[in-house]
C-alpha cells in the first residue's frame, strides 16, 4: 500500500509544470485568500476541523455575506466584517474545513510572548494611544501606504481583499510580487549569504533554495519597524513552497523568534492559480484616510478646549 501510494506522488510529481532547468514553475498569477483564521478561534478549541454545517455558517456570517451588508441590514456586519464590498475576496475555508493556519503548536494558537516582547508591544500600543493623529508619523505603516505585513513580507499571509499574488522565476532569482500595495519581494537563488547583521530591511533579506522540487526561502535582518503578532528584529522566517499540481501551490511557514515568543510556530495554506487580471493598488493616490483622521482629532481636540 505504502508503495502504491509513493507511486502515485511521484507520478503526480513528474507530471508537473516545469522551467527549461527543470524546477517546478510556480509562475503565473496565484489567489492567497482564505477564511481560515490565522489563530483557532475559541469555539473551537482542540479541534483542528468544523463540520461541514459549522464551515457553512462561519463563511456566511464572516466571510461571503455580501447581500447582508449591502442591503444595511446589519451595519456592524457591514462597517467590522465587509470592508471595501467592491474588493471584498475572503476565498474559502482550507481543504478539512480547518479552524486555523496554525498547525503547531497544536492546539492552533500563537505561542506566549516573551516578557521583553510584551513590553516592547506595551510600549509601542501606549505611543499610539498617547500620540495618535498628532502627527502624520504615528499612523500605522498600512495607513501611511507604506507597506502590508504580511501580504509581502514574509509570511505571506491572506488580507480582506487584494490577495493575488504573482510569481516570476529564472535561474538564479524568484519575485514575488504582491497586488496589495504592488510590492515586490526579489529572492536571490544563487547561494550568496544573507546581508551582514547591521543591514536591515522592512520585508527582511530573503535568500532561496531548492529542496527536491520545494523552494525553501529564508528570511532575516527585519527591523525593529517590522512586527508580526509582537515579533522584533530578531525574526526568522522559513518558507516552503511545493506544487501539488499545476493549480494548487502548498505554502507552509515556521516563524522563530526566540527573543519574541516562547517557541517556534509554524502554519500552513493553499493558493489556488488564477486567470483573472491583477490590478494595480494606488494606496497614495486614493488615500483620504490620513487628512480626514487628522481632521477629526483636531476637530475632537478643539470640543474639549
Amino acid at each position: 500500500m505504502i508503495a502504491a501510494l509513493v507511486s502515485v506522488s511521484l507520478s503526480a510529481q513528474q507530471g508537473l509544470p516545469r522551467t527549461s532547468d527543470g524546477r517546478p514553475d510556480f509562475q503565473g498569477l496565484w489567489l492567497n485568500n482564505t477564511a481560515t483564521p490565522l489563530e483557532r478561534p475559541a469555539a473551537f478549541a482542540g479541534r483542528p476541523s468544523m463540520t461541514d454545517a459549522e464551515a457553512e455558517a462561519w463563511i456566511k456570517r464572516y466571510q461571503l455575506d455580501r447581500t447582508a451588508a449591502a442591503s444595511h441590514v446589519d451595519p456592524a456586519f457591514e462597517l467590522e466584517v465587509a470592508g471595501d464590498l467592491d474588493t471584498y475576496e475572503p476565498g474559502r475555508l482550507l481543504p478539512g474545513n480547518r479552524t486555523s493556519l496554525i498547525t503547531d503548536p497544536a492546539d492552533g494558537r500563537l505561542p506566549a510572548l516573551t516578557p521583553g516582547a510584551q513590553r516592547r508591544l506595551n510600549d509601542r500600543n501606549a505611543h499610539v494611544r498617547d500620540y495618535y493623529a498628532q502627527n502624520p508619523e504615528d499612523f500605522t505603516f498600512a495607513e501611511r501606504c507604506i507597506i502590508v505585513a504580511n501580504t509581502s513580507a514574509p509570511p505571506m499571509m491572506p488580507a480582506y481583499y487584494n490577495n493575488t499574488l504573482r510569481i516570476v522565476q529564472t535561474r538564479n532569482h524568484v519575485v514575488f510580487e504582491s497586488e496589495m500595495i504592488h510590492d515586490v519581494r526579489i529572492v536571490p537563488m544563487n547561494g550568496r549569504a544573507h546581508l551582514p547583521a547591521a543591514i536591515r530591511q522592512w520585508k527582511g533579506d530573503s535568500v532561496g533554495q531548492w529542496d527536491g522540487d520545494t523552494l525553501v526561502v529564508e528570511t532575516t535582518n527585519f527591523t525593529d519597524k517590522t512586527t508580526l503578532r509582537g515579533s522584533g528584529p530578531a525574526l526568522r522566517v522559513v518558507e516552503r513552497l511545493t506544487l501539488s499540481d499545476q493549480d494548487t501551490l502548498n505554502y507552509r511557514f515556521t516563524i522563530e523568534d526566540p527573543e519574541s515568543f516562547v517557541r517556534p510556530w509554524s502554519a500552513e495554506s493553499v493558493m489556488t492559480r488564477t486567470n483573472d487580471r491583477m490590478f494595480e493598488y494606488a494606496c497614495h493616490e486614493g488615500n483620504q484616510s490620513l487628512p480626514m483622521m487628522m481632521r477629526g482629532a483636531r476637530l475632537e481636540e478643539s470640543t474639549k478646549n
